[in-house]
């Protein structure tokens, strides 16, 4: 059985649009889903906004203030502004994307030009929990994987990625990635269409998802 899926949305002056949330706590494997189901529909009908570019900027804070940050929580984006290039893409208008130093925890100064196209993709940990920009979301996705996993791939991403130390790590993480994620991610799940288990590993789930999202591109009804 495919998952449920709202109508297109119609944008103004053009073809319909589906918007895809795709949720889950810290190393899921949310983004690997997102880019699995880009690359099944096409990444030339895809625009894709990544919540985490949405960070408030922190350049007027000292750098060791930046990290003492807690990321995890929604306070730490910048959501309405997210709405805001979503209802834009929407309407068939361009945006113009943050790009956000996760070393450095600033915003740079330039942005990346996002056109509108047939599906947008938004992603993010905590994209479920705002309601606002849940009715924006037509077809909403939680991505759930062990806690265990989800703690390795942290370590491993903001090591390796980040720059960060692993007991700075391991402090985040139990000072605040986990009760945010206890607090916020894990309750919205509730909200969610679809629920895609051992994340990125699960080709059956995301295949059946882009599948129902390539039937509604084409403008096929049940699909």
């Amino acid at each position: 059985m495919q998952p449920p899926l709202m109508p297109p949305r119609p944008s103004r002056g053009g073809p319909p649009i589906v918007v895809l949330g795709i949720a889950g706590g810290t190393g899921s494997g949310k983004t690997t889903v997102a880019r699995a189901i880009v690359e099944r529909v096409g990444l030339d009908r895809v625009a894709y906004l990544e919540h985490d570019s949405y960070y408030h900027d922190l350049s007027n804070l000292p750098l060791e203030a930046r990290r003492q940050v807690n990321f995890d929580h929604p306070d730490a984006f910048d959501t309405a502004l997210l709405i805001e290039h979503l209802r834009a893409l929407r309407a068939g208008r361009p945006v113009d994307k943050p790009v956000y130093s996760y070393t450095e925890s600033v915003r740079a100064p330039t942005s990346e030009r996002v056109l509108p196209r047939p599906l947008v993709v938004v992603e993010g940990i905590l994209i479920l929990e705002n309601a606002e920009l849940r009715s924006l979301l037509d077809v909403k996705i939680f991505v759930d994987t062990d806690d265990d996993i989800r703690l390795m791939r942290r370590l491993r991403r903001d090591t390796v990625e980040r720059g960060r130390s692993m007991d700075h790590v391991l402090g985040q993480y139990e000072a605040t990635v986990r009760p945010m994620h206890m607090a916020f991610v894990l309750p919205a799940r509730r909200h969610a269409d679809v629920i895609i288990p051992r994340g990125g590993r699960n080709t059956v789930a995301i295949d059946m998802v882009s599948d129902a999202l390539l039937g509604r591109l084409a403008g096929q009804p049940g699909s």
